[in-house]
């Protein structure tokens, strides 16, 4: 649902000065979603939720931002890993820890209020990321490659 829907199907009073929501929106090509654009805004009402919208937007990029950093040490400290690993000989893959983590995520997100989901396609998707990395180095020679110093 697009930002300016009000949660109820129906879009709120004081959309500018057009006729219909429908002239308000731009559909995107191919897709069921619609948009608008905030900057259109000519009622107090809109121009008070535009402010808000834009102070979430600062906090989401803020959070991005953060992910983003914790992302880099998280990669920075899995190459440390295949690389003890490949030293060792060990399978880049460990079923058991994987199974451990995912559960943990689990139990995190419940506590977070986050959907598990978000936190099952978040695990796969560094899990997948570190096995290519741990393969990677196996198949190097333990050598982490410049990639993984910038990681």
């Amino acid at each position: 649902m697009s930002e300016t829907s009000n949660g109820t199907g129906e879009w709120p009073q004081g959309q500018g000065n057009t006729s219909s929501p429908s002239d308000a929106l731009s559909s995107h090509a191919g897709t069921d979603q619609q948009a608008t654009t905030i900057e259109a805004a000519d009622t107090p009402q809109t121009h008070e939720a535009v402010r808000k919208i834009e102070a979430l937007r600062a906090t989401i990029d803020n959070i991005d931002a953060a992910v983003v950093h914790l992302l880099a040490e998280r990669f920075k400290a899995t190459s440390q890993v295949g690389v003890l690993k490949a030293q060792a000989g060990f399978a880049p893959a460990d079923l058991q820890r994987e199974e451990q983590q995912i559960e943990r995520l689990r139990r995190i997100a419940q506590d977070a209020g986050l959907d598990t989901q978000i936190a099952e396609m978040y695990k796969q998707f560094v899990v997948e990321e570190a096995k290519k990395r741990h393969r990677r180095i196996a198949e190097a020679g333990g050598d982490p490659g410049v990639l993984d110093i910038y990681a």
